[in-house]
C-alpha cells in the first residue's frame, strides 16, 4: 500500500522536517506542499490525496475550518504546536495530533495508525468487490442518474479530484465518488491501477511504450509507484 500524503502548513521549516520524514518511510509518497488551505482545496481538484498533515494556525483559513469545510475528507494527522487544539481535532475524526515539535518515532506512530486504519478499511471493502467480481457490469450515478456500464466498454477511467471520468467505447461518464471506489468495484486483474490517476482496461491496451500505455490515440502513464505490480500482472497473463 502506497500512502499519497500533502503537507499544509505555513511554516517552511515545519514543511521540511514532515518532508524528510516522508522521505525516510517506504510506503509513503509526498505528491505536494501547500503553504495554507486554500491552495490545499484547488491541489485536491488536481489529484488523489490520502493522508494530509494539516497545521492549524494558518492565515486566511485555519485548519480546523478546513477541515470543517470539506465533503469527503482524507485521512488527516494534526501538526500544531497549541495542545489546546487537540479535543476539536479529534471530534473531526483526525488520526493523531503530532505537537510540534516532534521526532521521528513519534511520527511513526501516527503513520503506523493511519496505515492500520486505511487497511481496515479495505478489508471491510473487500466483500463488496468480492461479490462483483464475476458481473459483467457496474452501475455508476451520475447527475442525478444512473448508468449500467458494462465492463468489457470501458476504456480506463480517470481521476478528477472528488470525481472519476469514466471513458467508455461511446461516451464518457462523470461520477461524484473517488478513483479507490471504482477500483474496489472493477476486478483488478483485468482493469489494473497503473497510475495515482488512472485505472486501464487490459482488454483495450493497444500497446505498451517505455512508461505509458496506449489505449485509442490516447497516451497514459504509468506511474512509478505502480509501475511493478502492472508489469507482474501483465507476465502472469
Amino acid at each position: 500500500m502506497i500512502i499519497r500524503c500533502l503537507i499544509v502548513d505555513d511554516e517552511p521549516l515545519a514543511q521540511r522536517v514532515i518532508e524528510h520524514y516522508i522521505e525516510d518511510i517506504p510506503f509513503l509518497t509526498l505528491v505536494g506542499k501547500c503553504n495554507n488551505a486554500i491552495e490545499a482545496l484547488d491541489f485536491f481538484y488536481k489529484q488523489p490525496v490520502d493522508l494530509v498533515f494539516l497545521d492549524i494556525n494558518m492565515p486566511k483559513l485555519g485548519g480546523l475550518d478546513f477541515l470543517r469545510s470539506l465533503k469527503n475528507p482524507p485521512k488527516v494527522i494534526i501538526t500544531s504546536a497549541y495542545a489546546e487544539y487537540a479535543i476539536q481535532g479529534f471530534e473531526l475524526d483526525v488520526i493523531d495530533f503530532l505537537m510540534k515539535p516532534f521526532g521521528l518515532e513519534r511520527f511513526l506512530k501516527a503513520i503506523h495508525k493511519a496505515q492500520e486504519l486505511m487497511r481496515s478499511q479495505e478489508i471491510k471493502a473487500e466483500p463488496m468487490h468480492s461479490d462483483l467480481k464475476d458481473e459483467t457490469y457496474i452501475f455508476v450515478k451520475s447527475n442525478k442518474k444512473t448508468f449500467r456500464i458494462n465492463l468489457s466498454d470501458i476504456l480506463y477511467v480517470e481521476a478528477l479530484g472528488d470525481y472519476v471520468k469514466i471513458f467508455t467505447i461511446d461516451k464518457m461518464i462523470i461520477s461524484y465518488q473517488s478513483l479507490k471506489n471504482i477500483e474496489r468495484l472493477l476486478p483488478s486483474k483485468t482493469f489494473p491501477r497503473i497510475h495515482k490517476s488512472y485505472i486501464v482496461s487490459l482488454a483495450h491496451i493497444d500497446l505498451i511504450e517505455g512508461n505509458q500505455v496506449k489505449i485509442r490515440n490516447h497516451f497514459l502513464p504509468i506511474g512509478t509507484n505502480f509501475k511493478a505490480d502492472f508489469e507482474k500482472l501483465i507476465r502472469l497473463i
